[in-house]
């Protein structure tokens, strides 16, 4: 009897090699590994994009008008302050200086319509808009008891009233301020020289509005007290971009602003007191009273003015790019999920894959990613996700044909991806709900793979005789 021809030790060794459970795992271990590299890549891709888009947005913003802040009107009632100087054998010394004080309105009521428009530069898009306001403000006569001033100290000629404006770019027909019924001039706060005063010191002349670095003035020019006049109404056809501030100056502070914008944020200190959003447009109501803001009524010298502001934000819907990367960080789940089937097809049925058509299967899986970027921002990622997952899942199938010796086990590769591939569409959607539906899908995925792979023997037994 001829004994069977002996099996060299390289030739062993590339048999144990091909026919190795644990060998096939490894490789696809570390197959898995390296297309983690190109997985950074695709992100750092996406943040790169997303980067460009808001440059473009602050481009387009700097050549019409940023984001508007408005803060007023204030009333500023300057005043001689006298200081002693006790010098000794010398007497006392009393110098004088101009002091300002600064009081808010007990009463602001802002009604406002803004006019959103789009800027395109190249695929990417931007939100300016336009927007007529009408502030009306009451402003009770000043408790110099309160701040410890002698009316009879009071610069009645240098009153004044400061209006900030955080872009002035953004003013397109001349600003009216109108005071007891009658307009009076407007001029830009940075323009306006600083007044004479017997002894300058830091808190005298004209400054803008406390927390706001530009704004416009207008000088009342009263003679005494008696002129005093307490009703101002401001009307203001202004521009910007993204949105839209206030600060609740008033001791009671309303605001209503209205537009033909569907996705409005409205985001500050403070929330509106009821709003409306439709296709159509937003209205939005917001109510501020002077127990809510950390602002006195009333004060002499420096008050910073910040941290209060409240108002409206024109979102774009451009989420591409936060679902983009979102989507990318689930990129190894569906590399594993893929290997995975592959591989318990191969010891299921006895069917080989090659290492290589692996690595061109994960190079498919990796390049759906920047697929999906390209297309969300021509079309929105709902259709890129669609019209990429197909792609590459008709790809992946059609490649399988080649070496699954079954349609079957096409088909089902097929139905598997599309699971895979509408699993993670469903948690993308889903934000609030994402980690419970995704720790559910998995535990039911990892419970489906353990009953496929049931009958599987990874160790070959003999029987011990």
């Amino acid at each position: 009897m001829e004994k069977p021809p002996s099996i060299s030790i390289p030739e062993r060794l590339n048999q144990w090699i091909q026919e190795s459970i644990m060998i096939k795992l490894l490789s696809i271990g570390i197959l898995v590994i390296i297309l983690l590299i190109p997985t950074a890549w695709i992100t750092n891709l996406i943040y790169e994009r997303q980067t460009r888009a808001a440059r473009v947005t602050e481009e387009i913003a700097a050549k019409w008008s940023s984001a508007q802040t408005l803060t007023g009107p204030v009333l500023v009632i300057p005043y001689l302050s006298e200081t002693v100087i006790d010098k000794g054998d010398a007497g006392k010394e009393v110098t004088q200086r101009l002091v300002s004080a600064y009081f808010l309105p007990t009463d602001l009521k802002v009604k406002g319509i803004v006019e959103p428009e789009r800027r395109y530069r190249g695929i990417f898009e931007a939100v300016v808009y336009h927007s007529t306001l009408s502030f009306s403000t009451t402003f009770t006569k000043p408790d110099w008891l309160a701040l410890s001033i002698d009316e009879n100290k009071v610069s009645w000629k240098d009153v004044h009233v400061i209006f900030g404006i955080s872009d002035l770019r953004g003013i397109t027909d001349d600003l009216s301020i109108v005071v007891a019924g009658k307009p009076i001039e407007t001029e830009p706060s940075n323009n306006v020289g600083v007044s004479v005063t017997p002894t300058p010191g830091p808190e005298s002349g004209i400054r803008p509005a406390p927390g706001s670095s530009q704004g416009v003035i207008a000088h009342m020019n009263w003679s005494g007290p008696t002129d005093f006049q307490g009703d101002i109404a401001i009307d203001l056809k202004l521009k910007g971009s993204q949105r839209l501030d206030f600060i609740p100056t008033g001791k009671t502070t309303t605001v209503e602003l209205s537009g033909p914008w569907p996705t409005p944020s409205f985001d500050g200190a403070f929330l509106p007191s009821s709003r409306e959003v439709s296709d159509e447009g937003f209205s939005a109501r917001w109510r501020v009273l002077h127990f809510n803001r950390p602002l006195p009524q009333q004060w002499v010298g420096h008050q910073e003015i910040s941290g209060a502001d409240f108002g409206v934000k024109l979102l774009v819907p451009v989420d591409q790019y936060q679902k983009s990367v979102r989507t990318a960080k689930y990129a190894v789940m569906i590399i594993l999920l893929t290997f995975m089937a592959l591989f318990l097809v191969e010891i299921t049925q006895k069917v080989r894959i090659h290492p290589f058509q692996y690595i061109l299967i994960g190079a498919a899986l990796i390049i759906y990613y920047s697929l999906l970027l390209s297309l969300s921002e021509h079309f929105g990622y709902n259709t890129a996700y669609i019209v990429a997952s197909l792609a590459t899942v008709g790809l992946i199938t059609l490649y399988s044909s080649t070496f699954f010796p079954h349609r079957a086990l096409v088909v089902l590769l097929f139905i598997l991806l599309l699971i895979f591939y509408g699993f993670i569409y469903v948690i993308i959607l889903h934000e609030d709900l994402s980690l419970l539906i995704g720790s559910v899908g998995l535990f039911l995925i990892i419970a489906a793979l353990m009953y496929f792979s049931r009958n599987v023997r990874y160790y070959k037994t003999e029987s011990l005789e």
